[in-house]
């Protein structure tokens, strides 16, 4: 299938490429966009299209901070009607989650999500902008671009907020101190993941601006009448937010859905109409998330209880017996081993 965006994703390019001494409508031209079809609610380009273009006006004008200049441009208004719910949730992290939701309805290859903080420090997380799609060729402008915008409509959304670092996966494409200067904050590079690392207390902060719920419930409503996500079901939905949640926020099915945006009775019969349940995925996930901890971690299994949200050790070695038919320290001792025994085969 071809991935698609709204021609809207690009919205400025040809301004900026006038500015920067081009001509964005010839530039457009070759690739069968006019600057209408960008201005337009309802244009559609093909993915790599959007990417290829990017490319070929960072090489034209010479420009390798293209994609951050690009986001300069830009704002939430050309998230459409989607900026509309996004504007109107009554939370920054409201908002993120809305955005995550229905963020196909403008791109159909990324996806925005909360995160714990990869540098594991204390009442700080992560929102990630990850793309879906392996198919699509990587283009470091286009991440640029969209971390670059994300962080912008993050300021819009809290009225200003503290970035305390970025992560990019490619290497810087121009001098580190442009990256440093337009997030006003420390960059690292060759990461393998695109994120902006953020005070948890952000999520929870307020709009910056009045919001209207009854135009939210409306808007959402449209796109839920209107538009279906054609990569992710319900069950993937709740299991990526259950997995940003846990640990950091009760992992409840009443917060899951207030996040969809469902009503929790809604969530539960869409949930058994794909044939499982709420607490079957929360269990499967601190499953996962519990042998990971002990596996690939030294964490106390007091720690590793209170991360996967169960009532201290005790709950977790029942649990542990019940996933793995072994108890935390054996799971813990046997990783170990087989560690061991692969290093000496390797020698």
């Amino acid at each position: 299938m071809q991935m698609e965006i709204r021609a809207a994703a690009i919205r400025g390019i040809d301004r900026l490429i006038d500015d920067l001494g081009g001509d964005g409508t010839a530039l457009l031209a070759e690739f069968g966009v006019s600057p209408g079809d960008l201005d337009s609610e309802h244009g559609l380009l093909p993915t790599v299209t959007a990417g290829r273009i990017l490319r070929t006006a960072t090489k034209k004008l010479d420009c390798p901070d293209f994609g951050l200049r690009l986001a300069a441009y830009q704002d939430m208004s050309m998230l459409g009607p989607l900026a509309l719910a996004v504007e109107n949730c009554d939370t920054v992290g409201e908002g993120l989650d809305c955005a995550s939701r229905f963020l196909f309805v403008h791109n159909q290859g990324i996806r925005l999500r909360r995160e714990r903080d990869p540098e594991h420090y204390a009442g700080v997380g992560a929102v990630e902008y990850r793309m879906l799609h392996p198919d699509i060729p990587y283009e470091p402008q286009t991440i640029d671009a969209g971390l670059g915008l994300l962080h912008r409509n993050l300021v819009t959304m809290s009225g200003g907020y503290e970035l305390l670092g970025v992560y990019l996966p490619h290497p810087p494409l121009t001098d580190e101190s442009v990256y440093t200067d337009f997030f006003g904050a420390p960059v690292r590079f060759d990461t393998g993941r695109a994120l902006l690392r953020v005070p948890t207390k952000l999520f929870a902060q307020p709009m910056s601006t009045p919001v209207d719920p009854e135009l939210r419930r409306m808007v959402v409503e449209y796109l839920e009448a209107h538009y279906t996500d054609p990569r992710e079901s319900v069950t993937a939905m709740v299991r990526s937010a259950i997995s940003g949640a846990l640990g950091t926020v009760p992992a409840r099915i009443d917060l899951v859905a207030q996040w969809l945006h469902m009503h929790p009775r809604t969530l539960q019969r869409r949930l058994a109409q794909e044939g499982t349940s709420f607490q079957a995925i929360l269990d499967d996930v601190r499953k996962n998330a519990a042998h990971r901890l002990l596996t690939r971690s030294d964490m106390p299994l007091s720690q590793v209880a209170s991360s996967v949200e169960l009532a201290g050790q005790a709950a977790l070695t029942r649990a542990a017996r019940r996933w793995f038919g072994r108890t935390p320290t054996q799971v813990r001792r046997d990783a170990g081993r087989m560690s061991a025994a692969a290093r000496v085969a390797q020698r």
